[in-house]
């Protein structure tokens, strides 16, 4: 079920309460994402997220974009050991030496692809659903998103585990999880 927001009586998915989730709502997720830069941030965010929430990481990401050299695959690919102690100082982040670590390394397997970073993650997106009627129809994984994490392990890539797949194709537009009655159904 959808809620109707009180500051503008619009119906939408009933995760995005505060302002900035509204407008993540309405404006991002859900909406078709490419690019290898692109995708390597969203993957990055989402393996921070891992544990925490979306809104903590939402109210951090331009910290994060610009701890993170604006997630630049090459930029992140060099960083060391002198970069890793400047990031887990920086309190604008969040400070987890493998998540740090892992987004890192990442960078190093996006740079050693021989395809597209693109390319490969949308290989797995699924052909349209039907729009979920309540929150309980949205799963956690899908077969796509457990091949995708199986399929970027076996490349090297870490924190990438079928849960947090299936969120970045949430978040990039693979599939589309806005409930039937949402706004922003339609828009994506």
């Amino acid at each position: 079920m959808s809620v109707t927001t009180d500051h503008d009586r619009l119906v939408r998915c009933p995760w995005g309460h505060d302002p900035a989730m509204t407008d993540y709502h309405d404006t991002e997720w859900g909406r078709e994402l490419r690019g290898d830069r692109e995708l390597f941030e969203r993957m990055s965010l989402e393996a921070f997220q891992s544990g925490l929430s979306w809104a903590i990481i939402l109210r951090k990401r331009d910290r994060f974009r610009e701890a993170f050299a604006g997630f630049d695959p090459a930029a992140v690919a060099g960083f060391g050991e002198t970069e890793v102690a400047r990031l887990l100082d920086d309190v604008g982040i969040v400070r987890n030496r493998l998540k740090i670590e892992a987004t890192i390394s990442n960078a190093r397997t996006l740079q050693a692809l021989d395809e597209s970073f693109s390319d490969l993650v949308w290989s797995f997106a699924p052909p349209p659903a039907p729009a979920p009627l309540t929150p309980a129809d949205v799963p956690a994984t899908t077969p796509e998103s457990i091949a995708m994490a199986a399929a970027l392990k076996r490349r090297g890539f870490r924190f990438v585990g079928p849960t947090t797949a299936y969120a970045l194709m949430q978040a990039t537009g693979m599939v589309n999880d806005h409930l039937a009655d949402c706004l922003a159904r339609d828009a994506s």
